[in-house]
């Protein structure tokens, strides 16, 4: 028999307290941001439904926005992931911007085979249905059809992901800097031949797309020969899974790629477990590097990648998503923030 979704279950499966899941709901001050996120993350995958509001003694009560969170993700893979979620990060960033604002936020997983706003996943939220939100975040890629409706019905701000078509508000991070980052970090060791790795997501990926143009502009900057057969999964008639993409990585290195720029931190950790099982070791072989400035898993060893500002984004997209609530039609806006180069040990100099 399933077991009752309520905040005991929560509080077990996260191996903490009742009374902490129960303080993340009421938005006690207290609590830290990172554990808020996985309350928050857990809750709604399991279909736990909550609202956050914002509390506080000795304030007068005043007109709250009402705002969702839709991710745009598998809910199994997202929850048992071996890797940390930086949508967790996100989340933190909006929560403790919602704290401290009078805003209110519910948050659903999304199925990304979804393309309409009358399939399954988005018909079961009631409030996008009676229209009660006063906007909406988007975490992850979404269908370009479900942006589009979203940005009919309510203001919209998505955090990491920049669309084309009906203008949308963007909070992102400077893609182009970081990866330039990378690749002058690799040219400096001395790597040229340099290859460029992704994953198949289901949906377009433009965060990916945009930090393969970086790649390639860095790369023709610096005057380093770009290999068509060492970029991987960029090309929609070329799309591998994710055992293939690391075969074919592996190829291309034993055909002489001495650097991969992976396009997030997760691929370049699956990518060096992968080269380790075939015996490829991590610098001395090839170097791998990422982009997101995740932890890295168990036995892992520390990546060299970018560090994205996932708090900052999260609280810089909530206050965007406010000031839209009253402003409806303003302009939209791309903010881009900067980005930091991590050294790890995942790099090593060609010899």
């Amino acid at each position: 028999m399933a077991k009752t979704v309520n905040q005991q279950l929560i509080a077990d499966r996260l191996q903490i307290s009742r009374a902490t899941v129960s303080r993340c709901f009421t938005n006690h001050p207290g609590i830290n941001p990172e554990t808020r996120g996985k309350v928050f993350r857990l809750a709604a995958a399991l279909g736990y439904t909550h609202m956050e509001t914002r509390t506080g003694k000795g304030r007068q009560k005043t007109t709250e926005s009402r705002f969702g969170i839709l991710i745009c993700t598998d809910v199994d893979d997202y929850i048992n992931t071996d890797y940390q979620s930086p949508g967790e990060n996100l989340i933190a960033g909006v929560s403790d911007y919602a704290q401290l604002n009078d805003v209110t936020l519910e948050i659903h997983y999304t199925d990304p085979c979804h393309s309409s706003l009358t399939d399954s996943s988005y018909t079961k939220v009631d409030a996008l249905r009676q229209r009660s939100w006063d906007g909406a975040l988007l975490v992850y890629p979404f269908p370009k059809t479900i942006v589009d409706e979203l940005n009919l019905l309510i203001p919209v701000v998505s955090l990491v992901e920049q669309y084309s078509g009906t203008p949308v508000n963007c909070v992102d991070v400077d893609h182009h800097r970081g990866i330039s980052a990378i690749i002058g970090h690799l040219s400096q060791h001395g790597h040229q031949r340099i290859g460029f790795l992704t994953h198949d997501y289901g949906v377009d990926a433009h965060w990916a797309l945009r930090r393969h143009s970086a790649y390639v502009e860095e790369m023709t900057r610096l005057g380093l020969a770009i290999d068509p057969a060492n970029v991987l999964n960029v090309r929609p008639s070329e799309r591998y899974s994710v055992a293939d993409t690391y075969a074919r990585a592996l190829e291309r290195t034993r055909y002489g790629v001495t650097a991969w720029v992976c396009a997030a931190d997760h691929q370049a950790y699956g990518l060096i477990s992968y080269f380790n099982e075939h015996g490829i070791k991590i610098p001395a072989d090839v170097s791998v590097t990422g982009f997101d400035g995740i932890e890295p898993p168990d036995g892992s060893p520390q990546l060299t990648t970018v560090s994205i500002p996932y708090y900052e984004i999260g609280q810089i997209g909530c206050r965007r998503l406010q000031d839209l609530a009253s402003k409806r039609f303003g302009s939209a806006q791309h903010t881009m923030l900067d980005c930091a180069l991590r050294e790890g040990t995942t790099v090593g100099p060609i010899v």
